[in-house]
Parts: structure tokens; C-alpha cells; sequence
């Protein structure tokens, strides 16, 4: 009986990711386990295809062996069916001739070693994660706790992957080597070894809880240190918080990348602050105090000087945020925004006509202005 097209039995399409391909394994692994099917006398068949079409399409050599020749990628040689010589397609006559070179001369130039690939650690992968803060909390630094996602090592088995923590067998088919070899004509072609992927070892009875895998999913509570400082796109680094290893390998780490939320009240440009602050018509133009807040949670007064205009900026010294690697703090920048008085009574507009006539030499900036428009219309007539 023929055997099923690898992503047939997994359930994606061709182009799928290798993320795709991960979630899919795992819904059919579960979907197909024998303590769950025991009624079912196809099940535990259908689960060893499962796991071997995921041992094949999760590597990403493996995957393109398979694209390329199928199955006969993995039976007696390269397998590239039909048009080629001794079953080598032209782009692989490079590679076979590399190992037969390796065969021949790699012990005595020190090239391998009489260990073949036995049972090599693996280091678990890397995490991120992503914590959002408040600009309050970066400011003061702040302890927090996440729940990350990830792949520990199985309390039951203790990582072997075997029922029981039973330490893996030798593979049978490559002796303990990781490697097995075919003839191919005048070469002798080195391949990794399909059954235990080259690791020299298989687990006999997978263990229940993990699958055979050594690791299973669960979700860790981890407190966080964030200090006082960061901002948005700093990087802290928690070593041996990733993913577990195997076979024995180290832990990976996590990353975790902060996001400071935006102000409602403050804009930030690195160490400094910026606060956009109104003032009445009359405090810009006699003259007068505000009180501002500052991101410590206090109150500062600051004077304003009789005639300020929107847009004139006064310095808050060390009222800013922390360096994050020390180094003092920056300053608060508080930006005058004058504002125009709305809604008035028939007093206020009487008061104001009466200003408006009275105030005609008090306006250098709008004096300036419009003299600058009649020289230019002046300009635009003698031209």
C-alpha cells in the first residue's frame, strides 16, 4: 500500500509555515493518541504516521528532501525518480561527493569522530514576550508579574520522552551511529538517520504525558524586575526562562520587550518631558503663577511673564524621567498654550471693544506681521 502524501496525513497545505505545521502536528497527536482511541484499531497506526510525517516536514533539510523527491527521498539512496543517473539528481552530486570525501579522509584529518551523531543536547529555543507599562510605572520602576506560555521539561518522565524516565535504546537502524549509508554506484552516500533523526537513540515506550517529547506545554508565573528608566523597545533578558531543552540541553532564554503606554498629560523624548499647559488671556499678558503637575505625583508653580505668547517654553530642571543606567534625570519642558476666551457676557464684550481700541501699539508681533505684508504687496505692484 502506497503511503500517504506527509501533508495529507498532518492536515496542511504545502506552502504551510513551520508554525502551521507544529499546531497542526500537535491537534493530530492528540486527536490520534492510543490512550484516547483504545477502541480504535487503526489509531495507534495512525499516530506513528502522524509523528513521522512531523519528524520529516519540522526539518527543514528533511522538508526539502520531501518536496523535492517525495518519499523516495528517504528509501535507499536519494531516490529522485525518473531522467537521473544512479538516482542522483545534478544539484545533489556536490553534496554525495562531499560525504564520500568525508568518509575517506575525515578521520585522519579529524573530522569525525566514533560517536556518529549519539544523542546530541539540544538547546531549547528563545521567548518574547511583550509588556506593556505606564509611563508612571517607567518612571518609578515597577515589579510585575507575566504568565508565559512555554515548554518545560515532563515531570513524568523526567525528559527522557520514555514511560517511566527509562533511558533511550540504541536505534536499530543506524546502530547508535545517527547516520546511515547507501550505495550509489561507485559512491557511498551518508545520510541522516530517518528512525532516530540522527540522534543515535529512540524512546521505545513514549512516555503518556509528554508524547515521547521530553517537554510539555504549560503556562509559567514569572515576576519581572522593571527598572526605573526604560522605555519603549528596551529589551530585558531572563536567562534560562525560555523553552526547555533536550535531551539534556540547556534551557533557552527569555526576552521580554517593553512597550511604555502614551500620557495623557506628558509627551516623552527620551529623558525629558514635555507638558502642554493653558493660560488665560489675562495671566499671559500681566503677567502671573500656574501650577503644573510633574510625574512624581507633585505640584510645581511656575511664573509666567506678562506678555508671554503661545508656544513659549520654560525648563523644569530634573523634573524629567531617570537615565535608565543612572546618570541623573532629564528636565520637564512646559509649553504655554494661551487661550482665547469663549462664550462672553455683553460686559466682557464691551471691556474687550474698549481694550481692542486701546491696545493699538501693544501688538508688535501682529505690527511687524502686517508691515511685512504691505512691503510685499508694494512689491508685487512695482513689479
Amino acid at each position: 500500500m502506497a503511503k500517504r502524501d506527509y501533508y495529507d496525513v498532518l492536515g496542511v497545505a504545502r506552502g504551510a509555515s513551520a508554525d502551521e505545521i507544529k499546531k497542526a502536528y500537535r491537534q493530530k497527536a492528540k486527536e490520534l493518541h492510543p490512550d484516547r482511541n483504545q477502541e480504535d484499531p487503526n489509531a495507534e497506526a495512525q499516530f506513528k504516521d502522524v509523528n513521522e510525517a512531523y519528524d520529516v516536514l519540522k526539518d527543514d533539510q528533511k522538508k526539502a528532501a520531501y518536496d523535492r523527491f517525495g518519499h523516495g527521498a528517504f528509501e535507499n539512496g536519494m531516490g529522485g525518480g525518473g531522467g537521473q543517473r544512479g538516482g542522483f539528481a545534478q544539484g545533489d552530486f556536490a553534496s554525495a561527493f562531499s560525504d564520500v570525501f568525508e568518509d575517506l579522509f575525515g578521520d585522519f584529518m579529524g573530522g569525525r569522530g566514533g560517536g556518529g551523531g549519539r544523542a546530541r543536547a539540544q538547546r531549547g529555543s528563545d521567548l518574547r514576550y511583550n509588556l506593556r507599562v505606564t509611563l508612571e510605572e517607567a518612571y518609578k520602576g515597577v515589579q510585575k508579574t507575566i504568565n508565559v506560555p512555554t515548554s518545560v521539561v515532563c515531570d513524568i518522565c523526567k525528559g527522557t520522552g520514555a514511560e517511566g524516565g527509562a533511558e533511550p535504546v540504541t536505534c536499530p537502524t543506524c546502530s547508535g551511529m545517527g547516520k546511515v549509508r547507501a550505495q550509489q554506484g561507485f559512491f557511498t552516500v551518508e545520510r541522516t538517520c530517518p528512525t532516530c533523526n540522527g540522534a543515535g537513540q529512540i524512546v521505545k515506550n513514549p512516555c503518556k504525558a509528554c508524547a515521547g517529547h521530553g517537554r510539555v506545554e504549560k503556562e509559567r508565573a514569572l515576576s519581572v524586575n522593571i527598572p526605573a528608566g526604560v522605555e519603549t523597545g528596551t529589551r530585558i533578558r531572563l536567562a534560562g526562562e525560555g523553552e526547555a531543552g533536550l535531551r539534556g540541553g540547556p534551557t533557552g532564554d527569555l526576552y521580554i520587550f517593553i512597550e511604555v503606554k502614551d500620557h495623557p498629560i506628558f509627551q516623552r523624548d527620551g529623558v525629558n518631558l514635555y507638558c502642554r499647559v493653558p493660560v488665560s488671556f489675562a495671566t499671559a499678558a500681566l503677567g502671573g503663577e500656574v501650577e503644573v503637575p510633574t510625574i512624581d505625583g507633585g505640584m510645581s508653580r511656575v511664573k509666567v511673564p506678562a506678555g508671554s505668547q503661545t508656544g513659549k517654553q520654560m525648563r523644569l530642571r530634573a523634573k524629567g524621567m531617570p537615565a535608565l543606567r543612572g546618570g541623573g534625570s532629564g528636565d520637564m519642558l512646559i509649553e504655554m498654550s494661551v487661550e482665547t476666551p469663549v462664550n462672553l457676557t455683553a460686559r466682557q464684550k464691551e471691556l474687550l471693544r474698549e481694550f481692542e481700541g486701546l491696545s493699538e501699539e501693544n501688538n508688535p508681533e501682529g505690527k511687524t506681521f502686517f508691515s511685512k505684508v504691505k512691503g510685499f504687496w508694494d512689491g508685487m505692484k512695482g513689479g
